[in-house]
């Protein structure tokens, strides 16, 4: 077993200190460290890829929620639809059609997050400030989404050294959340999750505001 408990516990205070939840981040680990983290309580995973999650999720128990926080295609919701709890990086109307689509038929409701690209790198997805209101105006006019909530935002910071260049980021994303709340979701109680920090820079993304905090590498150890 690799799971660090003593540090899976201090993690676990410091999120909670901020009211916020630990998804831990299971890509790549055998379903025995997440057996391990399981048993020691923990009930929120999150996976990156869709073929390791479904061929996971069957060996697992049943009351572990699953979140996708990788890219996901349109042709492969249909495969996470009848068990995943939330999908973290949902960055075009077409997926939010396809991911409700696919609830209609497993007679589920899916909270999903839309994604912003707050980094300054040009390789990581999401919508930017225009493409995310439009999603929104398009969401709201149509209003048929049933079985689909949007829950909140997601985001990535820049891959950089520098503290004050991802707190301004994290920053950004959460005070559009804010403007959207305000904007699209007022008297929602749904849109309220700001999926932001992982295992180099949650403390970060706590301080400004974070909610879901996607920790693996410091739980589980380095992926190979």
């Amino acid at each position: 077993m690799s799971i660090n408990l003593p540090v899976y516990q201090q993690v676990l205070a410091t999120v909670a200190d901020h009211d916020a939840k630990l998804v831990a981040v299971s890509k790549l680990k055998p379903e025995t460290d997440i057996q391990a983290l399981y048993n020691a309580g923990h009930r929120i995973f999150g996976e990156n890829y869709v073929q390791e999650l479904v061929q996971k999720q069957p060996n697992l128990p049943t009351d572990i929620q699953w979140h996708f926080i990788g890219h996901l295609q349109s042709n492969k919701v249909k495969y996470i639809a009848p068990f995943v709890t939330m999908i973290h990086a949902v960055d075009s109307y077409k997926l939010l059609q396809e991911i409700n689509k696919q609830a209609v038929k497993n007679n589920r409701v899916i909270d999903c997050l839309l994604q912003v690209h707050i980094a300054e790198e040009e390789t990581k997805f999401g919508l930017d400030t225009q493409e995310l209101e439009a999603l929104l105006q398009q969401w709201q006019s149509e209003s048929a989404m049933a079985n689909i909530r949007i829950a909140g935002l997601m985001g990535m910071a820049t891959n950089t050294d520098s503290e004050a260049q991802i707190l301004k980021e994290f920053r950004h994303l959460k005070e559009l959340q804010t403007t959207m709340k305000d904007r699209y979701f007022a008297g929602n109680d749904h849109f309220r999750e700001l999926s932001i920090g992982m295992s180099g820079d949650y403390q970060l993304a706590l301080e400004a505001g974070s909610t879901l905090v996607r920790i693996g590498s410091l739980l589980f150890g380095a992926r190979k």
